[in-house]
């Protein structure tokens, strides 16, 4: 102002709420500003956005200028499916393989519950899916028809065919 007291305060020139570099910098890093006189205590910067101390003197962004030429660094985070939810049926191949194997069919659903495991290993869900399935599908096989024949053979053995 033209008559040399204190004007209006103006509003704060400190960094832009984007510039990462100024905002990630510590306190005790920043370099010392100029010291302020008592009237200019109003250009203190008093955002609660900023990490740091909250009353730092207001200093343009030097990063402003390099932010036009400089590429801004970036964090990719790979976020991998819960592959825990596949089931394998392992166990259930192992039963039917040792106890239940009808035509190699409890041997084939073994294969695919290894199968699952390696792709989940390896963090392929789909692929872990459809072979899941497929096991289960030879599991459900293999133990229907070795059930089926057990029952038949305990019928043909309490009535045998000579009966008829």
């Amino acid at each position: 102002p033209p008559g040399g007291g204190p004007g209006p305060p103006g509003p704060p020139q400190g960094p832009p709420q984007d510039c990462f570099a100024c905002i990630a910098k510590p306190p005790a890093l920043q370099q010392a500003s100029p010291v302020l006189s008592p009237s200019s205590d109003v250009y203190l910067m008093e955002s609660k956005s900023c990490k740091g101390d909250s009353l730092r003197p207001a200093v343009p962004c030097k990063h402003s200028v390099e932010k036009k030429t400089m590429t801004n660094p970036t964090t990719v985070i790979e976020i991998y499916p819960d592959t825990t939810e596949v089931n394998d049926y392992y166990l259930w191949s192992i039963f039917n393989f040792v106890y239940l194997n009808f035509c190699c069919l409890g041997f084939i659903a073994l294969a695919y519950s290894l199968k699952v495991r390696d792709k989940k290993l390896l963090n392929d869900l789909n692929g872990a899916v459809e072979d899941a399935k497929t096991a289960r599908l030879f599991n459900i096989t293999s133990s229907a028809l070795a059930t089926f024949c057990i029952i038949l053979i305990f019928i043909f053995l309490r009535y045998p065919l000579t009966d008829y």
